[in-house]
């Protein structure tokens, strides 16, 4: 039997499940100004996997480097979540959210 694809995936969905909470966090209270963090950790992420000889922990980084680059889409939907009320917006940054409100 070959247990690859079923470490990859459950690894994969570990990342994901890690990135998610970190991406709301992040915008809570860094704001979305912050997604360059994600994309220089995703192409560290992506660039180590390519030197990795290990097939599975080669893949297994690229899918994390991959879940953190996904991360910057996520960080600007995640403002527009905070803005439409679906998540709390950080006290301390309610003048930039109002300011984003009044835009429209």
């Amino acid at each position: 039997m070959n247990y690859s694809g079923i470490i990859v995936g459950a690894a994969v969905l570990l990342c994901i499940g890690i990135c998610h909470p970190a991406v709301i966090r992040m915008e809570y209270h860094l704001g979305k100004k912050s997604w360059w963090i994600w994309l220089v950790i995703g192409l560290c992420f992506a660039g180590t996997s390519l030197f990795v000889s290990n097939q599975i922990v080669s893949t297994i980084l690229g899918g994390f480097a991959f879940s953190c680059l996904w991360g910057i889409l996520e960080m600007h939907q995640q403002e527009k979540r905070v803005l439409r009320g679906w998540f709390p917006e950080n006290p301390k940054r309610h003048d930039y959210y109002e300011s984003l409100r009044n835009r429209k």
